[in-house]
C-alpha cells in the first residue's frame, strides 16, 4: 500500500469518519480521478500533497469520497415503520405540543427526506393542526444543492417512486421530475458534517441515519451515537440502515418491538447492556 493511500486513510478518517479498507484503492482512483483532472494533478501523491494547504480541493475529495447512493424510499421497510409504527405512537406522545421534529442525516440528493415529506401529506388528516419540520443535512454542498432543487432524472424518480405518488407528488420537466413546491417547503435542508458538533440543531423526535455508520471506524460510530442520543428526545426513535447495528457500539438504544431498523432511548430505569451483547 503506498504512502499516499496511507496519508489519504488518515485524512478521510479525521475529516469525514470514513474507514477506508486496504482494498477499496480501485474505489479511491475511480471516484478521485475526475476531482485530480479537475485541478490538474496527475497522481494520488499529488493530490495528498496539496490536501493540507488547499482548503477547497480537501472538501472536493471529502464530498467525492463520501457521496453515496440513495433512491426514494428505499427499503421501504424504515418509511413503512415511520407511517405505522412511530407516527402513530407520536400522535399520542405529542398530542399536547402537537410538535414533531424529524431528522434526515447524510441526506445525499434528498431522496430520503422528500419521502418522508410524502408519507406525511398523506397523513394530513391525522397531522391537521400539528407542526411537524424536517431538517435534512449532508457532508456535501454538492448534492445539497440538488436536494434543494428537488429536480430528478426519469430513472431517479421512478426508482422507489409507487406511480400514484410521481403523478401526485411531481410534475415533468421534458426528461426530467422536479418535486412539487408544498413537498419542498417542508424540507430544510443544512449543510453537517456528522463528525462535527451538532448540537445546534437541538432535540429531535426521529432521527433517520442509514447506510452512514457502516462506513465509520469504530471509534467514530461510538462518538456519533452518542451525541445522536443526546440530540434525540427520550421518548425519540432512532432509524439505522439495514445493514447497521449498535451492538458493541453504544448501550444508549434498544429495538423496538415492531419494527428492527427502528431503535428507542433506553429509560432511565432500564439497565445497559454489556458491550458486545445483543441490543
Amino acid at each position: 500500500m503506498s504512502q499516499a493511500f496511507t496519508a489519504l486513510q488518515s485524512f478521510l478518517l479525521k475529516s469525514s469518519g470514513l474507514s477506508l479498507d486496504r482494498d477499496k484503492q480501485y474505489l479511491v482512483e475511480a471516484r478521485l480521478d475526475p476531482v485530480m483532472q479537475q485541478v490538474g494533478l496527475k497522481s494520488l501523491a499529488e493530490l495528498v500533497a496539496r490536501l493540507e494547504a488547499d482548503r477547497s480541493l480537501a472538501k472536493k475529495v471529502t464530498e467525492a469520497m463520501t457521496v453515496n447512493e440513495t433512491f426514494f424510499f428505499r427499503d421501504r421497510a424504515p418509511f413503512d415503520g415511520f407511517r405505522d409504527a412511530i407516527l402513530a405512537e407520536l400522535l399520542k406522545a405529542r398530542a399536547r405540543t402537537r410538535k414533531i421534529r424529524l431528522w434526515s442525516a447524510a441526506c445525499s440528493t434528498g431522496q430520503e427526506p422528500y419521502s418522508l415529506a410524502m408519507i406525511l401529506d398523506e397523513e394530513a388528516r391525522k397531522l391537521a393542526g400539528w407542526s411537524v419540520d424536517i431538517v435534512a443535512s449532508d457532508i456535501a454542498d454538492s448534492v445539497l444543492k440538488r436536494a434543494r432543487e428537488g429536480v430528478y432524472t426519469h430513472f431517479e424518480a421512478q426508482r422507489g417512486v409507487p406511480m400514484s405518488h410521481l403523478v401526485r407528488y411531481f410534475t415533468k420537466r421534458k426528461d426530467q421530475w422536479a418535486i412539487n413546491q408544498n413537498i419542498k417547503a417542508r424540507v430544510e435542508f443544512r449543510q453537517q458534517n456528522l463528525m462535527a458538533d451538532f448540537s445546534s440543531f437541538g432535540v429531535f423526535d426521529v432521527i433517520f441515519c442509514r447506510n452512514v455508520l457502516i462506513y465509520f471506524a469504530p471509534e467514530q460510530k461510538r462518538n456519533v451515537l452518542a451525541r445522536l442520543a443526546r440530540a434525540l428526545a427520550p421518548d425519540g426513535y432512532l432509524v439505522l440502515g439495514a445493514a447497521e447495528s449498535v451492538i458493541g457500539y453504544s448501550t444508549e438504544f434498544r429495538p423496538h418491538d415492531e419494527n428492527r431498523v427502528i431503535l428507542t432511548r433506553r429509560g432511565r430505569d432500564e439497565v445497559a447492556l454489556p458491550r458486545g451483547a445483543l441490543c
